[in-house]
């Protein structure tokens, strides 16, 4: 992964809120992630407002931190990875596959993850998961915000991980790395087809400051808090709509994200 130079890797760690460290560490990289769940929302409206999902490094840090705005896991781990390189850590690209309801496994390239240092897996583009990097050395469950998280090795004995979270397999991780550009498929069928769910209606999420989560889909407010209570409110007026996107996400939107393939 590219550096982004010195002035933008200032200007990304503003947008997270968070003074560059001293040096690339373990410590550094946890606060990294998790003050990017918490100033940046995992988001899909760009499926919904027509807009064009480019896969490089630079539209992921012009999305995220020029234009104030979220994204998908294939560019929130993207602008992420940009960000751990230019700060010194060592960053592959990994391709996973997320487990549905059913158990069933999705499509390749369903999900991008990252490996930094050979040993964390970060993730700040899977929405609700864990707050800070999962250890891929460790055997046993690893306690996190998040839930408790095991890492264990997936049946064929090929090398995938599977990631499970309190017991239930949350996705299968392939161990090569990957690049960017391998991923163009999947976010093209995540964008597009009827069987995303990505396309069944606009989702803007992050983690909030106190361990809760602050949730809007498409004219509906849900708001988690730290111990699992959880509240809903409809919100009738477009302009209420908008007055969240802004004072919640930081997100200015001159009009709407309109399902592209309503849930039925």
């Amino acid at each position: 992964m590219e550096s982004l130079g010195t002035a933008r890797t200032d200007a990304y760690l503003r947008r997270l809120g968070v003074v560059r460290p001293g040096r690339s560490s373990e410590g550094a990289l946890r606060e990294l992630q998790l003050r990017h769940l918490r100033a940046v929302p995992f988001e899909n409206l760009a499926v919904h407002l027509g807009e064009e999902l480019a896969l490089t490094a630079d539209a992921a840090y012009d999305k995220i931190v020029s234009g104030g705005r979220g994204g998908i896991c294939y560019e929130l781990n993207a602008g992420f990875a940009a960000l751990l390189s230019s700060l010194g850590h060592r960053v592959e690209l990994l391709q996973a596959r997320v487990y549905g309801k059913d158990g069933a496994l999705g499509i390749p390239y369903d999900h991008l993850a990252l490996r930094v240092d050979g040993r964390w897996l970060a993730d700040v583009g899977f929405g609700d998961h864990s707050s800070y990097p999962l250890d891929l050395e460790a055997s046993g469950g690893q306690e996190d915000p998040g839930g408790v998280f095991l890492l264990r090795p997936a049946d064929g004995g090929d090398g995938d991980l599977d990631v499970l979270r309190d017991g239930v397999p949350v996705y299968r991780l392939e161990t090569r790395p990957r690049v960017l550009a391998d991923f163009r498929a999947g976010a093209w069928w995540h964008r597009t087809s009827a069987e995303s769910g990505f396309t069944r209606g606009p989702v803007c999420s992050r983690l909030t400051a106190d361990g809760g989560r602050i949730t809007l889909r498409d004219h509906t407010l849900v708001t988690t808090s730290a111990d699992g209570d959880r509240t809903e409110k409809e919100l009738a007026a477009d302009e209420e709509v908008r007055a969240v996107y802004r004072a919640e996400f930081g997100i200015v939107l001159d009009r709407l994200p309109v399902p592209l393939h309503p849930r039925d």
